[in-house]
């Protein structure tokens, strides 16, 4: 199957602050706030929504088109996508501008801080895809470009592609009117519980309202798992695979995403595919980063197995 996702590739750039943010921050001179933190070191990792959810899909044997937009570092992220089997045809290389990058600095409350630097992600990639077709094709929008997010639902509408719409953090910037467009006529409405109640504030729709415009919402849950709704009043809980030693859930739900395609490309129903998701997540969260889980295919089909079969 094509598997098409647009969204963000960005470099992820990881700092720990050996202290709590509030032990350097007056309360009272907020106003003229000027502090440095004085940080251990610094990790870069690659990361963006489009580039983790076709990392997890690599691993489960899809070769994914990733649709996004990259500055003149990428050289170094490149070759991990291509070392991963993951297509660079369809990404748009900005020769003055730097890849987007997240700045993230931890204290030890687990407190962030972070700067996004979206590069790159300013331009668009939607003007100038060719070759994309309804023919054995399914596609995930994922926060990226606002206007990709915008356009490529369109496209796959007109050209009768199967999608699925995750606006992620970029819910805010749009309105009802823009939301309820991008969700018409997609496959999947995919959230987690906080951003599903936003997406309901915005357009001013409940669940069922929602449910008018899309075939079916899968709301993850975190640790709790997902909620499968369906258009035809079926809903259904799907239980989180538990691991041993959670490390970090940030992530997780892009790996969610990644499983969850994967069932749907074997003919799986929703749940199904959900329970795929989950035990993709699971390996996530064992990890520090969001692409540095790594499982062969055989070690994933037996945990799904021990969890669910």
């Amino acid at each position: 199957m094509n598997i098409f996702i647009s969204g963000s590739l960005a470099y992820d750039r990881i700092m720990d602050f050996p202290d709590s943010f509030a032990n350097h921050i007056l309360p009272d001179k907020l106003h003229i706030l000027n502090v440095c933190f004085l940080v251990n070191g610094l990790e870069e990792k690659f990361g963006g929504t489009a580039g983790n959810i076709a990392y997890s899909l690599s691993m489960l044997g899809e070769k994914a088109t990733v649709l996004a937009a990259v500055g003149n570092d990428f050289d170094r992220y490149k070759q991990w996508m291509q070392d991963k089997g993951i297509s660079v045809e369809g990404l748009r290389f900005v020769s003055n501008l730097p890849t987007a990058s997240a700045y993230i600095t931890t204290d030890q409350a687990d407190n962030q801080i972070t700067a996004f630097n979206p590069g790159a992600m300013a331009y668009t990639t939607s003007d100038q895809v060719s070759g994309i077709s309804g023919a054995d094709s399914l596609a995930i929008v994922s926060p990226g470009n606002l206007e990709d997010m915008q356009e490529y639902p369109r496209m796959y509408r007109e050209r009768g592609i199967p999608y699925i719409f995750d606006p992620g953090q970029n819910i805010p910037a749009f309105s009802g009117d823009q939301l309820k467009d991008m969700i018409r006529g997609s496959k999947v409405l995919v959230a987690n519980d906080y951003e599903l109640t936003l997406i309901s504030k915005a357009t001013e729709l409940d669940k069922d309202g929602l449910l008018q415009l899309t075939e079916t919402i899968v709301t993850t849950l975190g640790e709790h798992g997902a909620r499968i709704s369906r258009n035809d009043g079926q809903e259904v809980e799907i239980p989180a695979v538990r691991v041993d030693t959670p490390i970090d859930p940030t992530g997780a739900g892009d790996a969610f995403r990644s499983g969850f395609i994967k069932g749907l490309c074997l003919g799986k129903d929703y749940p199904e595919a959900a329970k795929i998701g989950a035990t993709c997540a699971s390996y996530c969260v064992e990890q520090y980063g969001t692409q540095e889980h790594n499982f062969s295919q055989d070690d994933f089909w037996k945990r799904y197995s021990a969890h669910f079969a």
